[in-house]
Order: C-alpha cells, then structure tokens, then sequence
C-alpha cells in the first residue's frame, strides 16, 4: 500500500508537472517581471528620465494642487473626471490627468496624463507603450487569447503546479537533508539535486503564490459559489470584496470647484501622516462635484483603498470610503496583495522577484530532469544511430525554444521600445509583437534543430547585457548617471538586465559547445514516420 501510494505520488508529480510545464514557464516568467513593471513602464519612457522623478516629501503640496488644479481648468475644463497623482514609492512623480466622457460601446473613457518636472513644465508627448504592464497582464491574459479562455488556461496550469508542489513534497522523503547535497557532474542526479535546491529553497514562496493565484480568479473557477453565497448577483459580492465606488450623477448646473490647496489642512489632518496617493475629482464643473482623496497602504498587505470625501463646491467634508472593510473584503485583499506584493519595500521586493526566478528554475529543472532521463532510456538506441524518438524531440526542443526564448522575447520587447521610431503610428503593437516574434523564432529554430543551448543563452546573454548601453545611446540619462542622482527606479531596470544578463552568460559557459549532431536531431515530419 505504502509502494502504491510512493509510486501514484510520483507519477503524479511528474506529469502535473511536465504537461503545463512550459505554459506555467510563461506565467511565471511575466509573473516575476511584473514585481517591477511600475520601474519597465518609467524606463520604457525616455522622455521622464530628466527632472521629473521626486519624493513626496520634498514637493510643496500646496503648490502643486494649485498649479495643477489651474492647468486642468485649462485644459480639460469639460472632462467629468480629473486625477492628481502624487509621488508614492511605486510611481515616484507629480502628474495631472483627466478622462474622456466615454463613448458609445466603451466601458470607459480615453485617460490623459501630463507629468510635472522639477521646473513646473509640463511633458504631454510620451511614446506609446505598455511598457511594464505587458507583463503584468500576460502573466493571466495570455495577450492574444480571449480573456476568459486564457484565465481558464492559467487555472488550468495554476491548480496542476499546486498539485506538482504538494505531490513534490511527499515524494521527496529526505527533502530538507538532500536540500544541503548538491552533487555536480552527476547526470540527471545532479538535476534532481538543483530541482531539490529550487523549490525548497522558496517553498514557501511556492507554495503562497500558487494558491493566492488561484483565489485571484476563483470565482471565474467556482461561479457555483457566487450562486450559493450570493444567489448569483455578482454586485452583492463586489460589495463585499470593496468598497463602494462613489458615482455622482451632474446636475447640469455649471458651479466653481473649491479650491483643493483650501481643503489641504483638512485632508492633511484627518489622514494623521498617511500620504496622500492621488486626488481625483469627479464632475469638476457641476454643482454636484466630489472630490475624493485616495491616500497611500504602502504599509498595509491587504490591496485596499481609503478615501477621504469632500463636496467639490464647498469642500465641505462628507465621509470615508474603505475604513471599515468587511471580514470578506479584508480576507481577498490580503490574499491579492500577498500575491502582488504592491506592499513590498524595495529589498522585499528583490526577495520576492528572486524567489520568482527561483520558481522559474523549478519549473525548467523538472521539464530537463524528464527530457534527460528519457534521453538516458533512448541512449543505447541513439548511439547505435537511430533517431529520438518523437516524445524525446519534441520535449527536448520545446525546452530549448522556451527556456531559452522567454528572456530572449522580453529583451527583445525592452529593445524594441527604443529601437522603433516614436513616430511609427503601430508602435504600442509592434513593441508587443516583437515579444511573441522573438519566442516565437526561438522556438521554430529549436524545433527545427537549427540552435543549441549555448547559442540561444549567449544570444539571450548579449542582448540583455546591451540593455543598459542602449539606454545610455537613447536616453538623457545612464545607469551611472542615475545612480548618481539617486534615481534608483530608473537604475533598477539597467541593474536587473546586468544581472540576468550575467547569470545567462555564466550558464551559457557551462553548455557544451556543439549540440547533438544528426543523429539525435530530428524534424517533426520525421519523427511522425
């Protein structure tokens, strides 16, 4: 019974894992990016990397609310929302926004954004880019998928990894003793020891993202327990899960908005040092206006927000929104925000983006342990002269086509942000497109055994570690310089690529010179044979 029970763990630990291997790759990768998606979308746009970076407590609050108030009336006197966002540790600037009255068949309307630099100018022209958030939303969305298959495509994969993980943990029966035998040159015992070493040694991790993944969208999963719960009205559940966002409905009658440097002492007092994140005000000409103040949780785990609610007439003080979230709403906030990290302070966040890498290399051992060992099975017959068999191909190619071409694709994105003319009408596509180009062209090489290892790690190596002199080629600011002012967002993304492009380089080193030759390489066409 006990054999029985070693021998179904296995086999299901091995196939939950191999099947979605590659997959689940995909969403850990972009997963693991996402941690600094704020610093890609800042280092994505060029145009604010001189003087527009600032900390919130250096800023003459003041001042600003009343510059930006006055460029907004200027501006977008007609917009039914303007946004006033201050520096927080995640977006570190000063930018005065509005919405567009959405039109017909648009859930909501065209967001504008101007950023403030350190001499009160204004920048408005700002490439077209995803920038970070490509990651962001890849790591669910899949891009080019309907959004509700790739969900459930991400479940899929999501709830087979929680499986591989708990199966992993009780097959391996000596997990924590063999954590410390990391044996070299051993073959495929060497892969199941740096298997070992990457899971256990963020397990935890693991373990906490996986299931916080899967209670991200359970209910896309589970809809039987919204019917249950809730009898089927999705609006009650949301109410529970947040706090009520405040609508107001125009009037029609035209009235001046109060003066928001007037309600500053107001607001200063009632958040008693929380800073303030941003300032949004809904109907900004109407006599029935709002002003609501959204201040910052950066201490806080749980992914919720507080306002603080003004009349916009009189800034008369009306309420709190979120001070008193419900038992449900706390309990998904702080799984959410566990998952997101968006509490993270920046060695946290390190910790957190290394503990994804980790994951990245968990997935991409246990997907070479299989290919190695069924190559092992397959080596008498292949030094005899006969080909792979399909499994073995397949597998072993597309291990290569994505292990390799994951980072040769994000670098390629990263690259083509300032290789494509900021002109080129398509340029927020074609930076996306160029993403799937590059994993796409890796994996067609490999599959057609026109590529090795060492040639797609090398390759994978030169162009991240050329990401930080582009940068210098095509920015008003280098790492150095950065480094220098303190701009340490900006520096973050040159640091991160310096260090993914070493830790390519040094593996690239360790692969063997010269693939397999003829006789272990095969086409599709004729391992169907």
């Amino acid at each position: 019974m006990k054999e029985s029970f070693f021998r179904s763990m296995t086999w299901l630990h091995t196939w939950t894992g191999l099947l979605v291997s590659w997959l689940l790759l995909l969403i850990f990768f972009a997963g693991t990016l996402s941690y600094y998606r704020y610093e890609i979308n800042l280092w994505m746009k060029p145009e604010l990397h001189s003087g527009v970076l600032r900390h919130y407590e250096d800023i003459d609050k003041g001042a600003v609310l009343r510059q930006g108030q006055a460029y907004l009336q200027s501006t977008a006197a007609d917009a039914p929302v303007w946004t006033l966002r201050l520096p927080t540790h995640r977006l570190p600037f000063v930018s005065f926004g509005w919405q567009d009255a959405a039109k017909e068949g648009e859930r909501r309307g065209q967001f504008h954004e101007h950023y403030l630099t350190d001499d009160d100018e204004l920048i408005s022209d700002i490439r077209a880019t995803k920038g970070g958030h490509f990651f962001y939303r890849l790591h669910f969305d899949l891009h080019y998928l309907p959004v509700t298959l790739a969900r459930y495509l991400v479940g899929f994969a999501t709830m087979f990894m929680l499986l591989a993980i708990v199966t992993g943990i009780v097959i391996h029966k000596r997990i924590f003793k063999d954590f410390f035998a990391m044996r070299f040159n051993k073959g495929s015992r060497s892969w199941l020891d740096g298997h070992t070493l990457n899971s256990v040694l963020a397990l935890p991790y693991h373990l906490m993202i996986t299931y916080t993944g899967l209670i991200a969208l359970m209910f896309i999963y589970m809809p039987s327990a919204l019917e249950t719960g809730f009898q089927g009205n999705r609006r009650a559940l949301e109410q529970q899960l947040a706090p009520p966002q405040l609508s107001t409905t125009p009037t029609g009658n035209k009235a001046s908005l109060v003066s928001l440097e007037h309600i500053l002492p107001d607001v200063l007092a009632r958040a008693s040092g929380t800073p303030i994140r941003d300032i949004r005000i809904q109907n900004p000409q109407d006599a029935n206006s709002r002003i609501l103040v959204v201040l910052r949780n950066d201490s806080r785990i749980a992914d919720h927000e507080y306002q603080l609610v003004y009349a916009g007439t009189t800034g008369q003080f009306i309420g709190q929104i979120g001070d008193f979230p419900s038992d449900v709403g706390q309990a998904h906030d702080t799984l959410i925000g566990l998952h997101a990290a968006r509490f993270a302070t920046p060695a946290l966040r390190f910790a957190f983006f290394i503990s994804g890498l980790l994951g990245c290399a968990m997935v991409a051992s246990g997907a070479l342990l299989w290919s190695k060992k069924l190559r092992q099975k397959q080596q008498k017959q292949l030094d005899k002269g006969n080909k792979r068999s399909f499994g073995l191909y397949l597998t072993e190619s597309l291990n290569l086509g994505v292990i390799a071409g994951l980072p040769i694709a994000a670098a390629s994105y990263l690259w083509a942000n300032r290789v494509i003319s900021v002109d080129y009408p398509g340029r927020f596509d074609a930076e996306i497109n160029l993403f799937f180009a590059g994993l796409g062209i890796t994996l067609l090489l490999a599959l057609l055994g026109w590529i090795n290892w060492r040639r797609a790690l090398f390759t994978a190596a030169w162009i991240w570690l050329g990401l930080p002199l582009l940068n210098a080629l095509t920015s008003s600011e280098n790492l150095l310089s950065n480094i220098v002012k303190g701009q340490w967002f900006l520096a973050w993304v040159d640091l991160l690529a310096l260090i993914i492009g070493t830790a390519l380089l040094l593996t690239a080193r360790q692969c063997k010179p010269a693939m397999h030759k003829a006789q272990s390489t095969i086409s599709a066409s004729e391992a169907m044979k």
